[in-house]
C-alpha cells in the first residue's frame, strides 16, 4: 500500500485553499485517492440547492459566485461483504474539509504554506509538530481518516478482522464559510447508497464532541450626523451610541452565560460567546463620523435556535434605541448577513458516539466523556440530514485560526489509530 501519511499530510498542507480556491487540491486527492484503490465521487456546491437552505442566503445569484470552485471529493471503499451500491451493510463517513482561512504572513514566522517539521531526529523520523496554515484545522485531520480507512482495509484482507461495511472519506469545501459541500451533498446525496454515522475530524484534542454550538452573524448599520472636527457639537457622534449597543450585547451575553444549564456547557467562561469582529465608521479623521458598520457573531447553544436568539438580541438593542433620542429618530439597522449555524446535539448514548469512545480505549488512549463545543462545523448538516456525527480528531481549537498553526504528530498518529477502531467498532455493533 502505497500511502505515507506524513507525505501526504504535508502535500495537502501546500494548497492554499483559501475560500474558493479548494478545486485544485481536490482533484489532486481524488487522483491520489483512486491510486489508492477509491472509487471516487466529486461534486461542486450548487447555488440553487443551498438558496433554499436556511443558513445560506436566499439568493442563488450570490451564491453562485461564493460558490466558484467549491469542489468536493469523496472515495469509498466497500469491505468484507459490503459493496458499492447497496444498504445491507453499514456506511461510515470520515469527513474533513479542504478550505482554510486565511493567512498573515507578517504574524508567521514561516510561510504558511510551507510546512515545518520540527523535532526530527533524522531523515525518515516522524517529527514531533507540524507547522502550517491547516495542520490543525483540518487537513491532518483529513490525512489521519484517509490512513485510517487504509488501515480497516488492510486488516480485514489480512484477516485479522472480520467486518462488512463501507467507508467513505470526504473532503469537503468551504466549511469555514458555513459548508457549501457539506450542505451539498447532506441535502442531496452524492453516492448511491445511504449514510448510516459519520465521524468530523476537527480538531477536538482528540475527545468525541457531541454538541456545537451555532452562531447568528449579523451586520449593524448607524447613522449620525457629520460636522468637523472643530466644531463637533454640532454633529452627531455614531460612536458613543455604537459602544452602548456594544455594551448592551456584551451584557446580554453576561446574561446568558449566568442562565446556561446545559450540562456539555456549563464549564466554558463564556458558553455563547458574542464577537464584533469588524468595524467601519467615518471618512476622515478631521470630520465626525456619520456613519458606521459592524458586523457581530453571536453564538447559540444547543436547544436555542438562531430565529430565538437574534429576537432577544433585537430587543436588547430596541431598549438602547428607546433611551436616545437620535436613535428613536434615526433607527439603527440590525440584519443577518452571510451564513447561519444552527446549534446542534447528538445523543450520548448514540452507537457512533459508543464506537468513537470504544475505539479511543483501542487505540489506547484513556477514556473521555462526550463534550460540547462552543464552535460550528458541518457535523450540523449531516446531523440535520439525519446522519448521526460525532466530532474527534487531532490537534487544539486554541491553534486552528492562529499565526503559527501547529499540531503534535503523536496525535496524528493517535487520530489515525483511534479513528480505525471505531470504525471497526461500529461495524460490529451494527452487525448484532
Amino acid at each position: 500500500m502505497d500511502f505515507d501519511l506524513l507525505n501526504v499530510a504535508d502535500r495537502l498542507c501546500r494548497f492554499r485553499t483559501t475560500a474558493g480556491e479548494e478545486a485544485v487540491a481536490a482533484d489532486w486527492l481524488r487522483e491520489r485517492l483512486e491510486t489508492l484503490g477509491f472509487e471516487t465521487y466529486a461534486w461542486d456546491a450548487d447555488p440553487d440547492l443551498l438558496a433554499d437552505h436556511p443558513s445560506f442566503p436566499d439568493d442563488p445569484a450570490l451564491l453562485e459566485a461564493e460558490s466558484e470552485g467549491r469542489r468536493s471529493v469523496a472515495g469509498v471503499l466497500a469491505l468484507g461483504e459490503a459493496d458499492h451500491t447497496g444498504d445491507e451493510y453499514p456506511t461510515v463517513v470520515l469527513n474533513g474539509h479542504l478550505d482554510v482561512v486565511p493567512a498573515d504572513r507578517s504574524a508567521w514566522s514561516s510561510d504558511p504554506f510551507e510546512p515545518v517539521r520540527r523535532g526530527e531526529a533524522g531523515d525518515g523520523d516522524e517529527p514531533q509538530t507540524l507547522t502550517a496554515r491547516g495542520a490543525v484545522d483540518m487537513k491532518l485531520g483529513l490525512a489521519a481518516c484517509i490512513g485510517a480507512a487504509l488501515d480497516v482495509r488492510e486488516s480485514i484482507e489480512a484477516g485479522r478482522k472480520d467486518a462488512d461495511v463501507r467507508i467513505v472519506v470526504e473532503a469537503v469545501a468551504g466549511e469555514e464559510d458555513g459548508g457549501f459541500g457539506a450542505a451539498t451533498a447532506a441535502l442531496e446525496n452524492p453516492y448511491p447508497f445511504d449514510r448510516d454515522a459519520a465521524i468530523v475530524a476537527e480538531p477536538t484534542g482528540l475527545r468525541p464532541v457531541v454538541a456545537c454550538g451555532g452562531s447568528l452573524m449579523a451586520r449593524l448599520e448607524l447613522r449620525g450626523e457629520s460636522a468637523h472636527a472643530a466644531t463637533r457639537w454640532s454633529g452627531e457622534d455614531v460612536l458613543p451610541r455604537f459602544e452602548r449597543i456594544r455594551r448592551a450585547f456584551a451584557d446580554l451575553e453576561s446574561d446568558r452565560s449566568e442562565a446556561t444549564t446545559h450540562p456539555l456547557y456549563e464549564e466554558f467562561p463564556v458558553p455563547a460567546p458574542v464577537v464584533c469582529g469588524r468595524v467601519e465608521a467615518g471618512s476622515w479623521a478631521s470630520t465626525v463620523p456619520a456613519s458606521l458598520t459592524a458586523e457581530f457573531r453571536i453564538g447559540v447553544l444547543p436547544g436555542e435556535t438562531v430565529d430565538e436568539v437574534e429576537d432577544e438580541f433585537e430587543q436588547r438593542l430596541a431598549e438602547v434605541v428607546a433611551d436616545d433620542p437620535w436613535l428613536r429618530e434615526h433607527p439603527p439597522r440590525f440584519e443577518r448577513f452571510s451564513v447561519q449555524f444552527e446549534p446542534y446535539e447528538l445523543d450520548v448514548d448514540d452507537p457512533i458516539v459508543e464506537a468513537v469512545r470504544d475505539g479511543r480505549r483501542a487505540a489506547g488512549l484513556s477514556p473521555a466523556e462526550p463534550e460540547g463545543a462552543t464552535y460550528g462545523a458541518d457535523s450540523r448538516h449531516y446531523v440535520g440530514a439525519g446522519i448521526p456525527t460525532v466530532l474527534f480528531g487531532p490537534g487544539s481549537i486554541f491553534e486552528a485560526h492562529y499565526p503559527d498553526e501547529t499540531i503534535e504528530w503523536r496525535e496524528v498518529e493517535a487520530a489515525r489509530d483511534a479513528i480505525g477502531a471505531a470504525v471497526l467498532e461500529y461495524a460490529a455493533a451494527f452487525d448484532e
